[in-house]
């Protein structure tokens, strides 16, 4: 395995998945240049001349596809339960355990991830800088919430076991200002609560959260400052129409996404991110407090009838897991689950690049294999389109690149490395 970045990259002989939608291409060529960007995508036929100093990998009929991306994940716990006892970690130890989950997530096929709530900006600039390996980082930091709400893990002495999660504000004004402080932390993106949640002690999935006024002031709040995107979790019916009136960028989980909500999605273009791994996988008595295995079971059912239904409707998908509700480096099994709920394996693999890196705002840089955009690519043992599951187990997925930079090699592929000054650097935008 080598973390070494090179001069340039060319990938031979490979079936090429390229995000676009497009027909896989049999025999293909991919070419990064010493920048880390792509500056051939396609067929052998067609291919220009090896770029100089170039690394060549026989890929030997493997499917190469875009680097996935995350859109949902907690990377600074391990667990539902360690989320609302974080205060019985050391922050030590849980620094380098972050590191490792930074990791294998990696590894696992994702090369841009966005958490959306618990981790600081910090891990999102180290890994820019080189100083450790992981998936490119956008964060929301903390998660905005009002009280009682589903991030206010708050006792009644006023003990916070969660180690601060929470941004807590219960008006418009103290909306605006919680906004600005998330800011001043680093936040690539803002999540709020427009619903209660599985986790949270105090409410229901059912249970409203911020009002559409307030989510409205945090929209309004983030373009004075530029523009980030707005991620609500919204899990019950109320508060997801609440979500989307406001304004928002994409619901987190959506699994109460009834007709009239799906029919409103689609008029405002909203994105939903389903997180159906924290459904189907990530219901474990052993791991989860009692209310939240009991919430999780109650919802099962309803998330596989609403977002089968969304499937249906066309409504815009990106992919996330919730990683840490359930294990981490997994990721790709969500699009196993997708599968089972009527997309197609290219619909999903466009979940998880193409769509994804749109949600984001990062489509001009990843998402697809195109000329000029970043070298972030993975390569896989077998057929995806034939096959979704191959991308669930992270042994199957022998070779990760992140601008040209071999971040997993398995097989020994890309050879023995020359000495290198280390991993490009990238601020957050990618």
């Amino acid at each position: 395995m080598s973390h070494a970045l090179f001069s340039s990259l060319r990938i031979t002989r490979a079936r090429l998945v390229d995000g676009t939608g497009t027909a896989p291409v049999t025999d293909a060529v991919i070419d990064i240049d010493d920048e880390g960007t792509i500056a051939y995508a396609g067929p052998a036929a067609t291919a220009p001349p090896a770029p100089a100093r170039a690394r060549t990998v026989d890929a030997a009929g493997r499917t190469v596809l875009p680097g996935f991306i995350d859109t949902h994940v907690h990377l600074a716990v391990e667990s539902p339960r360690q989320m609302v006892r974080r205060h019985e970690s050391d922050p030590t130890l849980e620094t380098f355990r972050t590191a490792e989950r930074l990791r294998i997530t990696l590894e696992a096929g994702i090369t841009t991830a966005r958490d959306l709530g618990g981790l600081p900006a910090g891990y999102r600039d180290a890994v820019a800088a080189g100083l450790t390996v992981g998936p490119r980082l956008h964060t929301a930091v903390r998660i905005l919430s009002h009280t009682g709400g589903h991030a206010d893990f708050r006792s009644e002495c006023g003990f916070d076991p969660s180690a601060g999660v929470g941004e807590i504000a219960d008006t418009p004004d103290e909306v605006r200002v919680a906004v600005r402080r998330l800011l001043r932390s680093g936040a690539d993106v803002i999540k709020v609560c427009a619903t209660g949640g599985m986790s949270s002690p105090y409410d229901q999935p059912d249970d409203e959260g911020l009002t559409v006024e307030e989510i409205r002031t945090v929209v309004d709040e983030v373009a004075r400052h530029g523009g980030r995107p707005v991620a609500a979790h919204a899990q019950g019916t109320a508060g997801i129409v609440n979500a989307i009136r406001g304004g928002v960028s994409s619901v987190e989980h959506g699994y109460g996404l009834t007709a009239q909500a799906r029919e409103l999605a689609g008029e405002q273009g909203t994105f939903v991110v389903p997180t159906l791994s924290t459904v189907f996988d990530g219901i474990d008595r052993s791991t989860m407090e009692p209310f939240h295995y009991e919430k999780k079971v109650r919802w099962s059912g309803i998330t596989r009838e609403n977002i089968a239904a969304a499937i249906a409707d066309g409504v815009r998908i990106a992919m996330g897991t919730d990683a840490a509700m359930v294990p981490h480096g997994r990721n790709l099994r969500e699009l196993s689950h997708l599968v089972s709920l009527g997309m197609t394996p290219a619909r999903a693999i466009e979940a998880g690049t193409r769509h994804a890196a749109e949600l984001l705002g990062l489509s001009a840089q990843i998402g697809t294999l195109e000329t000029g955009k970043h070298g972030d690519l993975v390569m896989c043992e077998g057929d995806p389109l034939a096959d979704i599951s191959v991308l669930s187990d992270p042994a199957r997925i022998v070779l990760v690149a992140q601008r040209g930079a071999v971040r997993k090699d398995t097989l020994g592929l890309a050879g023995t490395a020359p000495a290198a000054d280390g991993a490009p650097s990238e601020g957050a935008a990618g």
